[in-house]
């Protein structure tokens, strides 16, 4: 991989922005500085079709000039003057802006957690050529499955990301982590059939890859998705595996807690710290420091220490995630949820590792259980979701129905429908089998009484 910039480097760079500001006549200043390479080869319609390496680098400077904030960015750190520049652009965007009674100032100075999991030097040190071995050993694995399996897309990738910070209240901090990926989404044909596209995946914070297992999984599942059927409209009892889970969750529960979101009056939960929101089996922890998390950094995007939040207890709301801004407005500590697209926006709130804390049930004894239901790997449409309500419609593609504690075939055309607040009351059972997928890290989820709406 091309040699990142050092430590002291990145730390040198913020400072210097930020000590630059002060001298324009800001009130306030803020240097976030990004890096990330990531070298990936790509897969298309079964064959491996092209590598590349992406660099990407940049500053990005906050300004505050009588509580009205101005922002700008730059991707030419070698050039001092182009830095100036941004800095000055900052500054004026501030003086531009409008005065805001809710600023009360960028964190504080505080000390570190140490994380574990997050680097590896191997994932740094892998090129190309390791790449396509990871990919081949995936296509070659499905391709032996079954014969009806075709792969249509994929990659395998490895990066080496690092963030510093500073601010004019004497907050610093650099950090590195990497990534492994691999993925691979097949499809079957059969008997004038063609199934919806399966996908499996690998992501790891170390390099704890199975590439053949990420074969065999996509090309099974997509062989298991021919013969579907349709189904029958009714209540039924469903299992939500992680993918699932994560499409729903995103666009609601995980934005229902936000603070930006209660104070918008666009979340459900307003006014229910301390009440029961959920089942007695759900306790979700937002989980920053989790080891070998996917969003596992010692601080976030303004340089607050990130944290175990406890969301849910046993059923009970205890907590709302909040970044700086919105904790200032409400008296509050940040709980480091600050999150930003690198260099090239302010930052907003956001879940780090959303933990829904497993069981110690097996995914076979869930569906063993089980005299009808449905097992959903996938979902199409969650991002329409509405997050103030919780109301979801959506495609549940591919699933399997579950008859009599197995699994006897697929279904096509299944549309799923309600509240994600009822199910989160409704679920009955967790699975033990914990994966990390985006944000959200949890088990498979049995919930009852789903309303399957058949074409």
């Amino acid at each position: 991989m091309v040699v990142a910039l050092k430590q002291e480097e990145m730390l040198r760079l913020a400072e210097k922005a930020v000590s630059l500001a002060q001298r324009k006549g800001v009130d306030e200043a803020e240097a976030f500085v990004y890096q990330g390479l990531t070298t990936s080869v790509n897969i298309e319609r079964g064959q491996i079709n092209k590598s590349s390496r992406i660099i990407d680098r940049g500053l990005g400077i906050r300004a505050i000039v009588s509580k009205a904030t101005g922002f700008s960015y730059t991707n030419m750190l070698e050039s001092e003057a182009v830095i100036e520049e941004t800095v000055i652009k900052a500054l004026n965007s501030a003086k531009a802006s409008k005065s805001d009674k809710d600023w009360h100032g960028f964190p504080t100075k505080k000390t570190f957690s140490s994380v574990e999991g997050a680097y590896d030097n191997e994932i740094v040190e892998l090129d190309s050529e390791d790449l396509v071995n990871i990919a081949s050993t995936m296509l070659d694995a499905a391709e032996k499955t079954d014969e009806r399996v075709f792969p249509i897309e994929g990659d395998a990738a490895a990066s080496y990301l690092c963030k510093a910070v500073a601010n004019s209240n004497g907050v610093e901090g650099f950090d590195h982590g990497t990534i492994i990926e691999c993925s691979l989404a097949t499809i079957a044909k059969g008997e004038g059939e063609v199934t919806p596209a399966c996908f499996e995946f690998n992501i790891e914070r170390k390099y704890d890859m199975d590439p053949e297992w990420v074969g065999k999984e996509a090309a099974r599942l997509a062989v298991s998705a021919l013969k579907a059927r349709r189904t029958e409209t009714k209540n039924i009892d469903v299992i939500f595996t992680q993918f699932a889970l994560q499409q729903l969750f995103q666009y609601t529960l995980i934005n229902a807690v936000k603070a930006d979101y209660v104070q918008r009056n666009q979340s459900a939960f307003k006014g229910k710290i301390g009440e029961k929101v959920a089942s007695e089996i759900v306790t979700v922890y937002d989980d920053g420091l989790f080891d070998g998390g996917l969003r596992t950094w010692k601080f976030d995007g303004e340089g607050v220490p990130q944290q175990k939040t406890p969301v849910i207890e046993k059923g009970v709301l205890r907590n709302f995630i909040y970044d700086n801004y919105a904790a200032k407005k409400e008296g509050k500590e940040s709980t480091g949820n600050a999150s930003r697209a690198g260099y090239l926006s302010t930052p907003n709130v956001e879940a780090t590792n959303f933990r829904m804390m497993p069981g110690n049930k097996s995914k076979e004894d869930l569906i063993s259980g089980l005299k009808e239901g449905l097992l959903v790997y996938f979902l199409q449409g969650a991002h329409s979701s509405n997050p103030a309500s919780g109301e979801f419609s959506v495609v549940a593609t591919p699933a399997w129905k579950i008859e009599n504690g197995e699994i006897v075939y697929a279904t096509k055309g299944a549309m799923l429908a309600g509240n994600i607040f009822q199910v989160l009351t409704n679920v009955s059972g967790l699975a033990s089998n914990e994966r990390k997928i985006g944000q959200l890290v949890a088990p498979w989820v049995l919930v009852e009484n789903v309303k399957v709406v058949g074409k």
